[in-house]
């Protein structure tokens, strides 16, 4: 390993803003960290690390600590997690996993997004066995040998490291491990951006620029959905 890979996400649409989408997803993240283990950041893991993204994608400190807020109230709304998988045009697949205080609006509008833009939900277990889930970490490069860190965390669960475009270190681990990769990178004082659970594809596809476009613009209408929390999808 310790190659450059680059972290794709496409940037062809702007007509919306994605740092309140950003803001969104953080915030439904906390609510369900909050629920299930509590406002203390260091008895609970999942709010540690919906801190570290906060601080990522510069979300103010004040609105982090009104989601706590909230999240501890009775009134707030209850968020499933739930995952839909389906296919776009020209047969790329797509794994949606949205947070949702009510799956019978979300299940309706993930449906008709896959449909306006021609693509077909399918059944639970139809792509999934596609993408594999690990933990993504992106570290400040200062300077480190990838080559040592690699030796170094190998037996955290490291499965990838490399550096994205901005030269970043880019560090993923199986899923199961995150826990134990994300004490290892803070144990070494290694200097972290984010970290998060990901979904990435096993083989990828290439398709002329027109369908590639095609298949962009049903990934950009599902993100658009208020429900949405991350889309993925195996268009190379």
């Amino acid at each position: 390993m310790g190659r450059i890979f680059e972290v794709r996400k496409h940037t062809m649409f702007a007509r919306w803003d994605r740092m309140a989408k950003q803001f969104t997803r953080i915030g439904k993240e906390i609510a369900i960290a909050v629920k299930a283990a509590g406002p203390e950041p260091d008895n609970n893991p999942a709010l540690r690390r919906c801190y570290l993204n906060a601080k990522a994608v510069n979300m103010p400190k004040d609105r982090v600590e009104a989601a706590i807020k909230r999240a501890m109230g009775k009134d707030i709304s209850n968020y499933e997690e739930v995952i839909y998988e389906g296919y776009a045009p020209h047969g790329i697949a797509i794994l949606v996993e949205t947070a949702t205080d009510n799956t019978t609006r979300t299940v309706a509008n993930v449906r008709m997004h896959f449909n306006k833009m021609g693509g077909s939900l399918g059944n639970s277990g139809s792509v999934a066995f596609m993408f594999n889930r690990v933990g993504e970490f992106k570290v400040k490069n200062e300077g480190q040998d990838l080559e040592e860190l690699e030796l170094e965390l190998i037996d955290y669960g490291l499965e990838e490291i490399g550096e994205d475009s901005e030269g970043n270190i880019i560090i993923r681990a199986a899923f199961s491990e995150f826990g134990n990769m994300s004490k290892a990178l803070e144990d070494k004082g290694l200097t972290l951006i984010s970290s998060e659970l990901k979904r990435i594809p096993l083989n990828t596809v290439e398709l002329p620029e027109d369908q590639a476009k095609e298949v962009l613009e049903l990934v950009d209408r599902l993100e658009q959905d208020e429900d949405v929390q991350q889309v993925f999808y195996n268009l190379k």
